[in-house]
């Protein structure tokens, strides 16, 4: 690339950011507008804008919501978008403001999500610390969820953090874990991701020919899908191994290929690791003066975005290109890349990340220790409970017996009846309470004016809600499943339509449901109520149902009986 073609491709990046600079600047007087007292209408304006983005479903905001969740959603999405358009100082700032209204709402999947954003932007930064901390404390939220799309998720972060600390061994791990986990998700699209990252670790460990296999297995996934965009970065990876095998040529090919299509883009980041790669790849055919304008442009790129880790990488490239044509001017390269490592593998980072993997690990060790612990408790009890039940049974085992049979047989045969019962009676109910559920907490507005394909999804979720709690179970990610979505996708959707989270509407039909029964089963113990409604505990039943009516069953009975008389 001569000097003139490498001030072609500075000028191709301005105006790329000068493009992608005018939404910017609408979004950010939006924002400011909104800071302001928390304005609805920009509010609802910046949603649209992170819509048309592709960043998240279609959300409005009705008079109904509070500031809180308002500054809570528009700050975490603002983050999301600053760091899609690789504003990541900006986007640091946004996730840390979301982040205590997340936790204070008790949305756990979402805070999961603000941790993660909070910690690939620490990536960008290269600040490994920070990174570390917050992708630890998003994977024990995602390992409490038990999702494991989420949790392989967040290990694929951590193995990030480790490959751009310069410790692929301890990424290993981690990766090798995220993907046994995606194995179980059946997501290809994480799949992809998971086998890119896979790729980077054993490039970085010295394994290229592992490496490639994984890179050609991403890429193959991209292309299936049709994702363009992704495929280029995939092929952008496989060039890196490619360089480590001493295949030059084919790297080259390879990235004269994506680096047109990221300028066009603007995808910064791709392009300046890729610039990065083409200039390794020059260099490695004995041509530097080709090779110094991709590392110089890939120089500029990483400065701009405050990403000292791949700016020291193209610093390197600068002094290397340098060194046979012109010493003088190496030796000056020599000193800021001296500085830029220093400044990024310092001892407290170093300090840092092996504190972190100690902690992980006994955290890891703890965790398995305590289920161990569990499990022998509950063998010893169960035992315990065994043996005293066989001394009472002994000693009067043909009248215990019998009427323990007797009573559970009619226990039984009422329940069949009644649950039988209840599936002819709920479809009319079920019709009627999706008008209520679909009712927005904007004003209460009429539900005749729902989209009619947005009323029979809700009809279709409270159909599968109430079969999986007639089956005794009835959860979030089981109800997403039906629909072929991934929970953060049936959240998004759910809580659109309705302005509630899956947990929560599962939560209202479980109630509905056990008022149902209330008014019109007066035969029907509170037990066997608690039964009908998914619940394996009487009591747990007890607290929910006083929560959403402010009275217990047996408190609501006697009410209705009253005004009954």
């Amino acid at each position: 690339m001569s000097g003139s073609l490498l001030k072609k491709s500075l000028t191709t990046i301005v105006l790329l950011l000068a493009c992608a600079g005018s939404r910017a600047d609408v979004v950010d007087s939006l924002l400011r507008a909104f800071e302001r007292n928390a304005d609805l209408q920009a509010a609802n304006r910046l949603m649209r804008i992170y819509s048309e983005a592709d960043l998240c479903d279609p959300i409005t905001y009705g008079n109904a919501a509070s500031k809180d969740s308002l500054r809570m959603e528009v700050w975490y999405w603002t983050g999301e978008y600053y760091y899609a358009r690789q504003r990541y100082q900006d986007a640091v700032k946004l996730a840390q403001r979301a982040l205590p209204l997340l936790r204070a709402s008790n949305n756990h999947d979402e805070e999961a999500d603000c941790l993660n954003l909070l910690a690939i932007s620490h990536i960008r930064l290269s600040n490994y610390d920070e990174a570390a901390t917050y992708a630890k404390l998003c994977y024990q939220l995602d390992k409490q969820s038990g999702d494991p799309d989420r949790m392989s998720s967040s290990l694929n972060t951590l193995a990030g953090i480790y490959v751009s600390a310069n410790q692929p061994n301890e990424a290993e791990q981690y990766i090798t874990k995220a993907l046994a986990l995606t194995d179980e998700t059946k997501n290809p699209q994480r799949k992809a991701v998971l086998l890119g990252m896979a790729s980077e670790v054993y490039h970085a460990m010295g394994n290229d020919q592992r490496a490639l296999e994984y890179a050609d297995a991403a890429y193959n996934i991209e292309e299936k899908l049709g994702r363009e965009d992704h495929a280029k970065v995939r092929m952008a990876q496989k060039a890196s191994v490619l360089i480590g095998l001493h295949r030059y040529r084919e790297a080259q090919q390879l990235l004269q290929q994506v680096i047109p299509a990221f300028r066009e883009k603007g995808n910064l980041q791709s392009l300046g690791i890729s610039c990065n790669k083409m200039g390794m790849a020059l260099l490695s055919l004995e041509r530097p003066a080709e090779a110094l304008p991709y590392f110089r442009e890939a120089a500029q790129i990483f400065r701009q975005l405050h990403d000292t880790y791949n700016e020291l990488h193209a610093q390197k490239g600068i002094y290397e290109s340098l060194w046979i044509t012109s010493p003088d001017s190496a030796r000056t390269e020599l000193d800021r890349f001296n500085a830029l490592k220093d400044s990024l593998y310092n001892n407290a980072t170093a300090e840092s990340l092996a504190r972190f993997k100690a902690e992980f690990d006994t955290d890891e060790l703890r965790m398995e220790n305590e289920a161990e612990r569990q499990s022998k408790h509950r063998v010893m009890v169960t035992a315990l409970v065994i043996t005293i039940l066989l001394l009472l049974l002994a000693a009067a085992i043909w009248y215990a017996m019998r009427r323990r049979n007797r009573r559970q047989n009619e226990i039984n045969q009422q329940l069949s009846a009644d649950i039988q019962e209840l599936r002819e009676k709920y479809r009319q109910l079920q019709i009627n309470y999706d008008k209520a559920l679909v009712t927005r907490h904007d004003g209460g507005s009429d539900p005749t004016d729902i989209k009619p394909a947005d009323r029979d999804f809700i009809e279709q979720v409270v159909n599968v809600i109430n079969e999986q709690i007639n089956n005794g179970q009835a959860d979030a990610p089981s109800v997403a499943a039906r629909f072929n979505m991934s929970p953060f996708q049936f959240r998004q959707k759910l809580t659109a339509i309705t302005g509630e989270t899956p947990q929560t509407f599962i939560q209202i039909v479980r109630m509905r449901r056990a008022r149902h029964l209330l008014d019109h089963n007066h035969e029907l113990t509170v037990t066997q109520i608690a039964t009908l409604c998914g619940y394996n505990d009487t009591a747990n039943f007890t607290r929910a149902f006083k929560k959403s009516f402010g009275l217990t069953p047996s408190q609501y009975q006697e009410k209705q009986a009253d005004l009954t008389k």
